[in-house]
């Protein structure tokens, strides 16, 4: 039998793919045509083409599975087309589901994010159990993870044996498109980040966040929420162990908030009426940095086994691999 991986070419997707594989796993992906290969390229893998919108598309990738990580999802910060991030990642979790359900797969995993999980006002880690407020839901993408996680939910309350994994902030190798921290970390190597924010992070190694989906899939308890996250380290923090790293400075001026912001709203006025490209400072990014997103991964430590290893180590392959790939200076 199979397990199949969805969003399988994506950062924390294809990471995934590699410890299912290196796990002696049979895997099949969901790939949709088009779609950049360049990260499961090589891999020993069957890709089954297919859409999150189509249902027959589904149900024909999970013929012969057994196993379900759905990790896909339309990471954007800013679209034009609101509707596409709900129709992928809520009712596209919906139809997977509905789909796995039809199967009779064995066990599910479902990758939310924190975003789900509620914040502590004084900054302090929060954990699965913390108090959520709507408030924190600061753009389109985090409103439909928090309304797919729902439907997740619905699906273990009807039976279905899906766990939930709700990762912090996964850096790495292989972040190609790259995601909102890997581009603070180009940033910073391209010299691009000349001041920063007050805000916080709770990050991962991606290796050890893929790892925790499948101790999630072999230890987790359907219906239950486990936080793949490591270390809560402030953005300054965080440039100053990139200096480290690197040997490149870091900015040393601190950013008010309301400039960011209103250099934000410019910026997104600037694509909804003028371009139709993707603003340079996306209002949604600055909003979310209004909170400090700290959390408590005990949970999944203790009851998974979630490996904590070095996130120092996971920026220094991150800088690595962007270097490596042209996204940077090699040498810098």
């Amino acid at each position: 039998m199979k397990t199949l991986v969805t969003g399988s070419t994506g950062f924390l997707g294809s990471a995934v793919v590699r410890e299912l594989l290196d796990d002696g796993r049979e895997v099949k992906v969901l790939v949709r045509k088009g779609t950049d290969t360049a990260n499961i390229n090589g891999l020993d893998l069957e890709i089954a083409y297919g859409d999150l919108r189509d249902s027959d598309s589904l149900e024909s990738a999970l013929t012969d599975c057994d196993a379900l990580f759905h990790t896909a999802a339309y990471y954007s910060l800013w679209d034009r087309d609101k509707h596409l991030i709900y129709d992928i990642n809520v009712e596209g979790t919906r139809k997977i589901l509905q789909a796995a359900q039809d199967k009779g797969l064995e066990r599910i995993v479902y990758t939310s994010t924190v975003g789900c999980i509620g914040l502590n006002k004084d900054s302090t880690p929060a954990n699965e159990n913390t108090p959520f407020d709507p408030d924190t839901l600061s753009n389109d993408y985090k409103k439909s993870k928090y309304q797919a996680e729902q439907v997740a939910l619905e699906f273990a309350r009807g039976g279905l044996p899906v766990v939930i994994v709700n990762p912090s902030t996964p850096v790495g190798p292989r972040d190609i498109k790259p995601t909102p921290t890997g581009k603070i970390v180009l940033d910073f190597l391209n010299r691009d980040m000349p001041a920063y924010l007050d805000t916080g992070l709770n990050l991962i190694d991606v290796a050890d966040c893929a790892r925790g989906h499948i101790l999630a899939e072999q230890k987790g308890v359907a219906g239950e929420r486990y936080i793949l996250g490591n270390q809560d380290m402030s953005l300054i923090e965080i440039l100053i162990t990139l200096e480290k790293i690197t040997g490149l400075k870091a900015p040393r001026v601190k950013m008010p908030f309301w400039v960011a912001l209103s250099a934000g709203w410019v910026c997104e006025m600037i694509s909804n009426h003028i371009t139709g490209k993707a603003p340079a400072v996306p209002l949604a990014g600055v909003r979310m940095a209004r909170y400090f997103m700290y959390f408590d991964a005990s949970k999944a430590v203790q009851k998974l086994g979630l490996p904590q290893n070095s996130v120092e180590n996971a920026l220094e392959q991150a800088v690595n691999w962007f270097k490596d790939h042209h996204y940077a200076p090699a040498e810098n």
